[in-house]
Parts: structure tokens; sequence; C-alpha cells
């Protein structure tokens, strides 16, 4: 007998009836176990190569699977939106036919459900499982943070009529995902209330700049859900999967929110140093410097998110909850950080290094530089060096630099300023920037002999994988233009040998975070 249209009468147990009929059918021909999964949203099915979603008839606060239509809908368009990002992994949907005892995928007759049907992947490939393991590698978060940059740039924006990205409404969804929290986990009602009042703060102080980004075009049809279990590494490349399809409303947000996501998971999963290095990664593949003021509340509504959706199918994993209060309650410590030193001397290393201990932001002039002239800004374009750096390019990056550590700080994040600053002036103008915002200064100088910085320089222009244009010439000009730090200025540095023994710079730089001395 056929059950068109009957799933929705179905008791929840004959609903699971079905879906296990339907796995021992395609046990039949599977040399491998099949496995039948279920969260809060789905079923899935994993069979040999391929793995089928099937969307369970649920009914929550932020999702409404109870009509056949609206789960052949979904599953239609997680196919569209997802092949944006992971192609190669979203096969196409099936119809699932036959009866409730003899279920069958894309079989004769009427279909009574529909499936998402995908590539399967690997145990242990998602980044989730990477970083519970261990396993998650620097050189991985800095794909990542290319890789969704580069989806960020690319995306649709939303029309100014659309009512997506509004204040109104970014100013709701957490306080929305918070009453479910509530229901779902009423036991911390303590915390709830006062996660309410910290959000409502937030957004009455953000709302003119949430306005602003609108009307910009920093609403874009993003992805929604990036955590880390949707995130995948399959074939050498690092692929976003499981995108939002069931509410517009929630992947049609600022590029900041979206991006957020991932960040919040890597501190949820104790990398909080990769997390300080894929927004580094971010903001220099977009420059959406401009957007730092938002991340604070951005981190803390994904958090809740992820919060709730744990209460709904509790199970092992980060404490959610837990960190969207830490992420709310940490004490924000803006300071600036200028780097110092010639070409290859390891500024941006180091540097980098300081920005994962200390949750600081690091601006770079070889990334700012090319951004003003108009040149992709991580890419090795092997641009005019000359032109690069002339003395009216050297100014107008300097000047840049300082806008950016200006935003930088007043978002309320420590800034790192990695650039040359072989001129006093150069200095005692970020000093000066300091000084007036009335956050500590100092200076990190970085050095290593000469013959090194050529080897240096020669290596990173055979690799092509540095955004920095000085070659030896270059490195020769700013040698011989370069000022040393004068008394005062050594007062105030902190000296990096960068032809020390790794263990050497690493306990250096150690020292200098252990005793506040940044």
């Amino acid at each position: 007998m056929s059950i068109q249209g009957m799933p929705n009468a179905l008791s929840p147990h004959a609903r699971a009836h079905w879906v296990t009929r339907l796995r021992d059918h395609l046990q039949q021909s599977c040399t491998e176990p099949v496995e039948l999964v279920q969260t809060h949203l789905s079923w899935l099915l994993l069979a040999g190569a391929t793995a089928y979603k099937i969307k369970r008839p649920v009914v929550l606060p932020f999702v409404d699977f109870s009509s056949l239509a609206e789960r052949r809908r979904c599953c239609e368009e997680e196919v569209r939106l997802n092949r944006r990002f992971a192609p190669q992994l979203y096969l196409g949907v099936s119809r699932i036919t036959g009866t409730s005892d003899a279920p069958r995928l894309d079989g004769d007759g009427e279909a009574f459900d529909y499936a998402v049907r995908m590539r399967r992947f690997a145990s242990g490939s998602l980044l989730a499982e990477r970083a519970t393991a261990g396993t998650l590698l620097a050189a991985d978060v800095d794909r990542l943070a290319e890789r969704i940059a580069a989806i960020h740039l690319a995306a649709p924006r939303a029309a100014p009529d659309s009512g997506f990205g509004t204040p109104e409404r970014r100013a709701a969804a957490p306080l929305s995902v918070l009453d479910a929290l509530r229901l779902a986990a009423p036991s911390c009602a303590d915390a709830y209330t006062a996660m309410r009042r910290w959000l409502k703060r937030e957004a009455a102080a953000l709302a003119p700049l949430w306005h602003a980004r609108m009307a910009a075009g920093f609403v874009r049809e993003g992805h929604g859900d990036l955590h880390l279990a949707n995130l995948v590494l399959l074939d050498g490349d690092i692929l976003p999967f499981d995108a939002i399809e069931f509410d517009p409303a929630l992947r049609w947000i600022d590029i900041v929110d979206d991006a957020a996501f991932t960040a919040m998971d890597l501190i949820a999963h104790e990398r909080s140093g990769f997390a300080v290095r894929f927004i580094n990664g971010w903001l220099d593949a977009t420059g959406d410097h401009a957007g730092l003021a938002l991340w604070r509340h951005a981190l803390v509504y994904r958090a809740l998110v992820r919060a709730l959706a744990a209460a709904l199918q509790p199970r092992a994993g980060p404490d959610y909850l837990a960190v969207a209060r830490h992420l709310a309650a940490a004490l924000r410590a803006p300071r600036l950080i200028v780097m110092h030193g010639l070409p290859a001397s390891g500024k941006s290393v180091v540097a980098l290094r300081i920005a994962e201990a200390i949750g600081a932001i690091r601006l770079r002039s070889d990334v700012e530089r090319k951004r003003l002239l108009g040149l992709p800004a991580l890419a090795d374009t092997h641009a005019a060096a000359a032109d690069a750096y002339s003395a009216g390019a050297t100014q107008r990056t300097y000047a840049r630099l300082a806008e950016l550590a200006r935003t930088t700080l007043e978002a309320g994040w420590p800034a790192i300023v990695d650039a040359a600053f072989l001129r006093r002036t150069e200095r005692a103008r970020f000093a000066e920037l300091a000084e007036e915002l009335g956050v500590p200064f100092a200076i990190v100088a970085c050095h290593a002999p000469e013959a090194l910085l050529r080897e240096r320089i020669a290596a990173r222009r055979l690799r092509r994988d540095d955004p920095s244009e000085a070659d030896i010439d270059v490195l020769r000009r700013l040698t011989a233009a370069a000022e040393p730090l004068d008394a005062a200025e050594r007062a105030a540095a902190l000296d990096v040998d960068t032809a020390a023994p790794e263990a050497a710079q690493s306990m250096a730089l150690a020292r200098m975070v252990a005793y506040k001395a940044l």
C-alpha cells in the first residue's frame, strides 16, 4: 500500500520503523554495515560511499519539517545551496518510495519522503574531530580562513529592502535562541537572565553599526552554520557543508556573524590561539576591520546557538553555554604593539605568535600596501618592489595602518602592527596614538644576521607564498635608511633574535606574555 501523504500521521515509532527498514534494505547491497545516525533534525544513513540525509518531521522553535512538501523543498534547497561550497559532496535528491514496511530509494510509485544524497567522507575528516584529536594544523586554519573569506567576498548581497540583517532582527535573534534554550534546559535560569541583560545592552550599543553595515552591503547570503562539525577536510581541501536551508534569514546575515561561528567553535574546542589565527587570516583576506566591534556579540550569539543544539540532542562535547558566558564576561585589554625590523627578520611570524597568545589583531603592512595598490592582498604578485616601497606608497601604508590600529583599539582589541618601522617618525606616530587612546605601548624588535635575511628572501621568492614584495634590492635600501631605536624607544622595546633556536624564541615570547610585558 502506498503511504503518500501519510508520514505526518505516523507515530514517532512508526517513522523510525520505516527508516530502520530502509537501512536494512540498503544493507542488502553493502558489504560494510550501514549506519543509522540521528540528529535533532535528521536521520543519516551511511551506506558504503554514499550518505542519505532524511529530514525528521519535527517541529522546533526555529524549524518546521512537519509537512512532506516542506521536507522536499528543503532537500532540494539544501543541495542547491551547498553546491556553492562543496559540489563534490552533494549528489542530488532521492525519492523514498514503497511502503513503511518496504521502503525503497528512487523506486516506482509516489514518494512518501525525500533524502539528500551525498558523497560519504571518512571518519575523522571533520574539523571538529580533528580539533578534538589534536590533529588540526595551523596550515588547516590558514586555508580555512582564506576559503571562508573567499566565500564571503563572492556572496550575493542582500537588497536594502530585503529585511535581512536589520538591527531589529539582529537584536531579536539571540534573544529568541535564549528563550528556546531556557525551555530546553531550564536549570540555568540565573545565567539566562544575566545573558539577556548583556545581549540587550550590546544590541543597543551596536545598532548604529549594524544599520551602517546593512546599508553598506555586508549582509550577504552566507552559510549560516559554520561550526567545526560542518567543515570537512576532503581531498586536500577544506569544504563547508550543511548550510542553513530551512530559513533564509539564518544565512542572509552579516559576514562577521557567519565567520564568528568558526572562531567560536575553535574557542569551544580549546583552540583559542587558532581562533585568533582564523580571525586574523579572515581579516587579511577581507579587509573588514570596520566590523571588529561586532565580533564579541557574534561569538556569544553563536555559542548560544550551539548550546541550544546540544540541549536538543545531548552528547559529549563542549559546554557552549559556559563558552557564551565566558565570552560575554571576558575583560577587554586593548594595547598597541609595533614590530620593528628589516625585511625577512621574522616580524610576521613573531607577530602572529604574540597575537595568538594575547588575542590580538595583527595589522600587516605587506597586506595593506597591496590593498592600497589594488592588488590581491595575500598573493605573491611580484609587483614592482620599487613602486610598492616608494616614499609615497610607504606613507600611504603607514597612514592606513594607523587608521586600522585606531579602529582595532577602539573596538576593544589589542593591536599588533606588523611593519618595518625603520624610521623614528613612524614609531613616534603610533606611540602618540597609544598615548591618545590611553593604552599600553610596546615595540618588538626582530633581528637576524644579514646573510640569513638574504637567504630567507631568496627562499620565499622561490616559494611565492608570502605577500611581501621585498627583494634583495629593497633590503639593501631599507638597511641604509634604517634609524635605530633611541634610548627611550629601547626602554619600551622587547628584543627577539629570530636566528636563535625555536625553543629559545618560544621561551622569550612566553616570558613576555607571562609577565604581561606586552
